[in-house]
Formats: C-alpha cells, structure tokens, sequence
C-alpha cells in the first residue's frame, strides 16, 4: 500500500496532492490526485469521489474542476483517479472512446484488455483501502460523483453499492452505454458480445432490474453537442419516475460538455453530497 507523492501544494488552507502507486487490480502504475481540507488533527473526513471522462486523467479536473475553495468549506476530502491503465505493454486502440483514457469502469473480460483494464475494481475496492489507509478519510462517509463517462461510473457504481455511497451525482453521464455508440463499442469490446453482461454497467438497466438509491442529482447542458446521440438523459428520467427514485435532472441552458459547464456548478454538488454525508 505504498503510494509515491508526485507534487503537493497548498490550497485554500488544504493540499492538494498528486500521487502514484503500483496498483495490483491494473497490474501497472496508477497515479490520482486527493484534495484533503483544512481540519483539526485527528479528524476523519467524509470522502468524494470524481471519476473523469473520455480521454482525461486525473489531471484534467484537478486543474479545472474548481472544486477545492468549496470542499475547503465543506470538510471533503476529494478524490480524483484515472480513467485508465497506462503505459507500455498495456493494450491501446486508436480511437479516442476505446483503450487507453477510456476504461469505462468496468472489469473488462475480453483479449487483450482483461489484463489491465480493471477499473470497476480498482475504483471501487483497490483505490479505496490506499486512500483510507493513507489519508484522514472516514470510509463510513463516502460519496460518487462523475462526468460523462465518469457520469455513468458513478452512476453504476453508486447503484450497485448504495449502502457504500451515500450521494451520487454526475455531469452529462452516458445513462444507458447499451443504447448508445459509446457505450455499445466500449461494452462490447470489454465485456463481449453478451448483452445480458452489459446490464450491471448501465444505469437505466439497473434501475430496471432493482437497484436503488433515495435520489440522484444530474446536470445537463443543452448545447451539449452529445445530448441526443450518446448521452440521452430522458432514459435515466423515465427509469427513475418507473422506479420511485428521486431524480433531479437540471437541464442548463446554453451550457455544453466542457469542464467550464462542470465548473460552474460542481459547489452546488458539492453541497448536495456535504448535505448527505453529514
């Protein structure tokens, strides 16, 4: 459980790391970013979890997710991993929605991937021991939040370990990757051509087969130019509605898919999960 610290720097009273570990569920070196802010010695910090997009790292949002002032006044610690395995002898594909940047969150079971490509347990089982080991975490305390493909990350994961996260939220997620582009190559080429294997990484096909939360909070720009091909939020609203789950789905005038659409309202996440995690 050694982990490698890349930088550390001050930030509104907290640190905001980087750091690298040689990760057994990927069999390669994985680097993540935490933010852990300002608070009295011996306190155990609830912990917010940030998975990223097509084709970012855990550089991406650290540099522009403008979350630190907030979780500096909320008590969170925050948590931003890869998307990906990486490196050399780690399987690739040309495309930018397939391969490295693009694991999916899932264990992937097809050649060459299933090798390295085992973000669903990296995330949910590896990375977290590190950060609980390793950080003022207080892992009875944890919340999921994502964008896009990390939408449907948290989506996915929160649905399957409800009793774990406590909130979850998410910009623009791919909701139902089984009826999308994105989602049908990614599923496909990890998970086989099964499609009754693809059930437990899709949100929508969760809710339909029993998973449950109290509620969800989704922002969606509507200039987003993904919205209607890949993304579908509707989907997730009639799943949702079917089910009795409390979704609130803000569709945001104007606002697209980049990381200034995720930062204009990542405080307000902030504080739903804060409002949650107590």
């Amino acid at each position: 459980m050694t982990i490698e610290t890349v930088s550390s720097a001050r930030a509104f009273g907290g640190t905001q790391g980087v750091y690298r570990h040689e990760s057994a569920a990927t069999g390669t070196p994985m680097t993540f970013s935490v933010y852990v802010p300002p608070h009295d010695e011996g306190a155990r910090l609830p912990v917010v979890w940030y998975l990223s997009g097509l084709t970012c790292t855990h550089a991406n949002f650290t540099d522009k997710g403008e979350y630190r002032r907030a979780c500096a006044e909320l008590g969170l610690i925050f948590v931003a991993p890869d998307t990906s395995p990486r490196g050399e002898g780690v399987a690739d594909d040309p495309a930018y929605d397939f391969g490295q940047g693009a694991g999916f969150y899932v264990d992937a079971t097809e050649a060459p991937w299933a090798p390295h490509f085992r973000m669903w347990s990296y995330v949910t089982e590896e990375l977290p021991a590190l950060i609980g080991a390793n950080f003022p975490a207080d892992t009875r305390r944890q919340s999921i939040m994502g964008h896009s493909m990390g939408g449907h990350g948290a989506l996915t994961i929160g649905l399957t370990l409800a009793e774990r996260f406590k909130a979850v939220s998410a910009f623009a997620p791919i909701v139902a990757p089984a009826q999308v582009p994105w989602g049908e190559k990614a599923l496909g080429g990890y998970l086989g051509q099964d499609r009754a294997a693809w059930r437990r990484h899709d949100a929508v096909a969760l809710i339909e087969d029993g998973a449950r939360v109290p509620a969800l909070l989704v922002d969606q720009g509507d200039a987003d130019q993904f919205l209607s091909e890949q993304l579908k939020p509707q989907l997730l609203a009639d799943a949702c509605a079917a089910a009795g789950i409390d979704l609130t789905l803000r569709m945001q005038p104007g606002y697209d898919h980049s990381y200034y659409f995720i930062a204009t309202f990542m405080a307000d996440h902030l504080a739903w999960h804060a409002a949650r995690l107590g």
